[in-house]
């Protein structure tokens, strides 16, 4: 008798990304918010998705679709700079 797995097995999107996936995803960026994105333990995709958001592919996730939550949190990292910029303004 053979023991069978239930679990799919884990594709490359779905693994825990690396600070290189990090950077080559998202571009150079300081490396606190290297760590901060890191802190979330975000898959590829979840990089991916925050990618195609800030380049403004929103249509990739269907009409009306809100952005998945960890990928909203991505990106709320990369964008903090740009809303302290407006509220100093």
């Amino acid at each position: 008798m053979t023991e069978s797995s239930e679990s799919a097995p884990t594709t490359q999107a779905q693994a825990g990304a690396s600070t290189d996936d990090v950077r080559r995803i998202l571009g150079d960026l300081d490396d606190a918010k290297v760590i901060d994105i890191l802190a979330l333990h975000p898959a590829v995709l979840d990089l991916e998705q925050a990618s195609m958001w800030l380049a403004g592919d929103t249509d990739v996730f269907g009409a009306g679709q809100p952005l998945p939550p960890l990928a909203g949190e991505i990106v709320a990292i990369l964008t903090a700079d740009e809303e302290d910029e407006e509220q100093a303004g």
